[in-house]
C-alpha cells in the first residue's frame, strides 16, 4: 500500500475499501496516527512504514465514532488514543453496533481494539510528537462530536468525513441538516486557508475552498429546490443518500428554518 507525504511530516495511506484515508503526523522520531484503517494487511503496512522510518507511535486520534474511524493495530503499541468527548461517549455506548458494522470478516485482533478512545478537548504538546501543532475543530455535522484537525504550520485540513470528492454530505446521527450547515460554517475559515485537504474518504486536494463550496451548494440546492445536480450522486451508495436527504428535507421543519 502506497504511503505518500502530502505536506511536511504529513503522510497519507488510502485503503482499498471506500478510499478511506489514514494519516500519520510525523516528527523526527515519533508519530501520531489519525483514523488508521482498514484491513489487517493495510494496518500492517502502516506499522511497517513506521518501523522502517524508526517512528515510535505516541498516540492516536479518531475523528468520529463510525467503525471505520475507530480502528487500531496492536503493532502500533499500547498508547493513548483520543477523540472528542461526544465521540468517546458514543464509541463506548454503541460498541456492539459498531462491531456489527465492522463485519464478521474483521479479525479478532482488530475487533478487540475497536473504539478504545478517551475524551479530550485538545491535542496538547505532550500528546503530540515534538514540533507538531494540531488544533481540533469540533462540531456535530455527520456525527456527534465530529472533529476536523487543523495543522497551522503546514496549512493542512484533515476533515474527517466531510469535503470529499466521492461522498456527498451525510448528515448522520443525528439526522440534522442545520447541524451539518453549522459544521460547514465551522470549517469555512480553515478551508479558505488550507493548502492541503485530506478527507476521510476520497482524494487529497489542494482546493479545500472548492470542496467546501460544493458541499454547501449541494445541501442548499436540496433544501431550496428539492434536487441537486452534484456529480457525486453517481458514486457508489450515494444515490441512496441523496434520496435520504431529500426525504429528510421534505419531512423536516420548514425550509426557511433549515438555513
Amino acid at each position: 500500500m502506497l504511503i505518500r507525504e502530502v505536506a511536511p511530516g504529513v503522510w497519507v495511506s488510502t485503503s482499498r475499501t471506500m478510499q478511506t484515508n489514514s494519516i500519520v503526523l510525523a516528527g523526527e522520531s515519533e508519530a501520531l496516527l489519525i483514523d488508521p484503517a482498514w484491513h489487517d494487511d493495510e494496518l500492517d503496512a502502516i506499522a511497517d512504514f513506521l518501523r522502517e522510518r524508526e517512528l515510535r507511535v505516541v498516540g492516536g486520534f479518531a475523528t468520529h465514532a463510525h467503525h471505520d474511524h475507530l480502528l487500531w493495530s496492536d503493532r502500533f503499541g499500547a498508547v493513548p488514543r483520543w477523540a472528542s468527548e461526544a465521540t468517546a461517549r458514543v464509541a463506548q455506548a454503541e460498541r456492539p453496533a459498531l462491531l456489527a458494522s465492522l463485519g464478521e470478516d474483521a479479525s479478532e485482533r482488530t475487533r478487540s481494539l475497536l473504539g478504545c478512545v478517551a475524551p479530550t478537548s485538545s491535542l496538547t504538546a505532550g500528546m503530540l510528537p515534538p514540533g507538531v501543532i494540531a488544533e481540533l475543530i469540533v462540531h456535530d455535522a455527520h456525527a456527534p462530536g465530529h472533529t476536523a484537525v487543523w495543522l497551522p504550520r503546514q496549512r493542512v485540513l484533515i476533515a474527517g468525513d466531510m469535503l470529499s470528492d466521492v461522498e456527498l454530505p451525510l448528515p448522520f446521527d443525528p439526522d440534522d441538516v442545520p447541524s451539518y450547515l453549522r459544521g460547514l460554517a465551522r470549517l469555512e475559515p480553515y478551508a479558505h486557508q488550507a493548502a492541503v485537504l485530506i478527507p476521510g474518504h476520497g482524494s487529497v486536494d489542494t482546493d479545500a475552498r472548492a470542496r467546501h463550496e460544493a458541499d454547501r451548494r449541494y445541501l442548499l440546492d436540496v433544501i431550496t429546490r428539492g434536487m441537486s445536480g452534484d456529480a457525486r450522486i453517481a458514486s457508489p451508495g450515494m444515490a441512496e443518500e441523496y434520496a435520504r436527504l431529500q426525504r429528510l428535507v421534505r419531512e423536516g421543519p420548514p425550509r426557511d428554518e433549515l438555513t
